[in-house]
């Protein structure tokens, strides 16, 4: 009865997921994406958008002389060494789990975004002391501002295309290192759209907001470091998985009709792989063998619905409910 009952529920979801797709959208139905790939090739794009950047900055910075300009230089040199060290970060999170590390590599990620925040910190303070500097000490700034402003608005045009490309991979990976990679560019998107009104402004004979706007663009990327060690910490951690993971795992535990309850769920997440594990409550009469199948079909209806899950359940007598 137990066998039956468990084909018939694998029978349901198949016909669930069959029936609530539109046959176009089966037939067009995309190839799955291959997430590792994804990753590397999103760090391969950082880097070369970073040396690209930094040679004209540099360039503009020596015409310039422009504090708000040599913070986005400075910036973008940090991004630099902060995306090779996301590169090196993907590269060893994605190696297989090993005799040494059974849990798999996935903490890469979250130890180089930790390390990441520390160059963003600073860049952040070395700005600040050039922009007090300038503060106190104004300096005019008279030669290639129109190459500066150009510079920037190419910068601009870049780091556009490299935020919109890393937000497909952040959506599709959950990479903590690319995400943290991403918010860099965006500290740069807001860093050289203020270095461009700084030299507008400067142009009009406003030579102290070039060294105000340092001074912001500086306690942005501050905040911007805080965010990064936050969610470096949570993974380092172990943080449960969002509350609406958390829902679905008990939905498909419990849809099961052998299923009588769920408890000690316990959820993490290393790289791009979810950790589960959970006590599962059955009627005491069924045998070793058929809760193992039960536990079977539903770690594969939690890779189905989850992706990349790995799955521990514990299998015991359901609880005697007080009537």
């Amino acid at each position: 009865m137990t066998v039956a009952y468990d084909f018939a529920w694998k029978f349901n979801a198949y016909s669930h997921r069959l029936y609530s797709t539109n046959y176009t959208e089966l037939m067009t139905q995309p190839q799955p994406i291959n997430q590792p790939r994804l990753m590397r090739f999103a760090t391969y794009a950082s880097v070369t958008v970073a040396v690209v950047l930094i040679a004209v900055k540099a360039y503009a910075w020596w015409l310039t002389s422009s504090v708000s300009m040599l913070a986005t230089l400075i910036d973008s040199s940090l991004d630099l060494l902060a995306s090779l060290i996301t590169l090196f970060a993907v590269w060893h999170s994605l190696r297989p789990a090993d005799k040494e590390h059974r849990f798999g590599h996935g903490k890469a990620e979250p130890l180089a975004a930790a390390a990441q925040s520390v160059f963003v910190a600073g860049s952040a303070l070395l700005l600040l002391h050039q922009a007090v500097d300038r503060l106190i000490h104004p300096k005019v700034l008279e030669q290639g501002l129109d190459i500066g402003i150009i510079v920037m608005l190419i910068a601009i045009g870049l780091t556009s295309i490299l935020l919109s490309f890393q937000r497909y991979v952040i959506k599709h990976t959950q990479s903590t290192a690319i995400r943290a990679d991403a918010l860099h560019y965006k500290t740069d998107l807001l860093v050289n759209m203020g270095v461009i009104v700084a030299l507008v402004m400067t142009l009009f004979g406003w030579q102290h907001v070039d060294a105000i706007i340092g001074l912001l663009i500086a306690f942005y990327i501050l905040h911007s470091a805080w965010e990064i060690v936050q969610s470096s910490i949570d993974l380092l951690m172990d943080r449960e998985l969002p509350d609406d993971q958390r829902a679905l795992i008990k939905e498909v535990v419990l849809s099961h009709p052998s299923v009588q309850g769920i408890h000690a769920l316990r959820t993490r997440r290393s790289g791009l792989t979810r950790f589960i594990q959970f006590h599962l409550e059955l009627d005491e009469k069924l045998s070793l063998g058929e809760a193992h199948r039960i536990s079977k079909t539903l770690e594969s209806e939690l890779k189905q619905r989850l992706g990349a899950v790995e799955v521990i359940i514990h299998e015991q007598p359901a609880r005697k409910r007080q009537q």
